[in-house]
């Protein structure tokens, strides 16, 4: 064969593989039913989608643009009229998912203010207990040192009331029965007053320290609830509680889908 002919006969072959390409990508266009179940397959994905670290915030804007990605492709599509009711719907939806979000958003910063709360009334706390420990050193100085001064005083006053005990009387004595009668029932009677001071003196330090123990209790009670609800807060952080809507949304969005699909069937019978 020529090579013009040859030539001709190659470009021939090439245009009618060109329009066999060509019509074959027509019949592969997708259908409305295609795009209807690319859409449910991707919202049911996202409507799963679990954000496994916090702060689960940090996703919810990414989470969002991918799923108005989705509704806009879908919508989009040439083979799909998308009317009014399934607009309406679709608003609907994207404005409470939205607005649930942002409510968890609100949150997760509240919980980060818990934390830091947390921590600084555990701080609190430590200074507390650090001030009872050193209230309770002070009073148990003072305590040693007054029980010490005071027991002290009691033993002078016994061993002045043996000595007492131990002087002779009579006619040709220094003193007289009277006398040391006297000085004993003075001795006694100072004594009993000094073992008095000294058992008050107990209870007072004890009384002291209960009430230091009380006040330190009191400083801490208030904290310690704080501690707890803070505690409690920021366990409930740890737990993507934005699933459940997500998860609503998408379910909504695709029921959506398919009363939109089922209105344009029944509207070409």
């Amino acid at each position: 064969m020529p090579r013009r002919e040859k030539a001709k006969a190659k470009a021939k072959g090439r245009k009618r593989r060109s329009s066999g390409s060509y019509i074959s990508e027509e019949n592969h266009a997708p259908t409305p039913e295609g795009v209807v179940e690319r859409t449910l397959n991707r919202l049911h994905n996202l409507g799963n989608q679990i954000f496994a670290i916090s702060p689960f915030s940090q996703h919810f804007s990414r989470w969002l643009m991918d799923l108005r990605v989705v509704l806009s492709e879908f919508e989009s599509s040439p083979n799909l009229n998308v009317d009014d009711q399934f607009v309406k719907e679709r608003s609907q939806v994207l404005s409470n998912v939205e607005l649930r979000l942002e409510e968890l958003r609100r949150r997760e910063t509240s919980g980060e203010e818990a934390f830091k709360s947390l921590s600084d009334n555990r701080l609190l706390l430590v200074r507390i207990e650090e001030d009872y420990v050193t209230g309770k050193k002070e009073i148990e100085e003072r305590k040693r040192t007054e029980i010490k001064r005071l027991s002290s005083n009691v033993d002078s006053l016994k061993e002045e009331l043996k000595l007492i005990a131990r002087i002779k009387t009579g006619i040709f004595r220094a003193i007289s029965k009277k006398a040391k009668a006297q000085k004993e029932a003075e001795a006694t009677q100072r004594l009993n007053s000094a073992q008095g001071e000294l058992a008050f003196a107990v209870q007072h330090f004890a009384a002291e320290q209960e009430r230091l123990r009380d006040e330190c209790e009191k400083r801490k009670q208030p904290l310690i609830e704080q501690v707890r609800e803070h505690q409690k807060e920021i366990e409930n952080q740890e737990i993507d509680g934005s699933l459940e809507a997500r998860r609503a949304a998408c379910e909504a969005l695709v029921n959506a889908v398919n009363a939109l699909l089922q209105r344009q069937k029944s509207s070409l019978h």
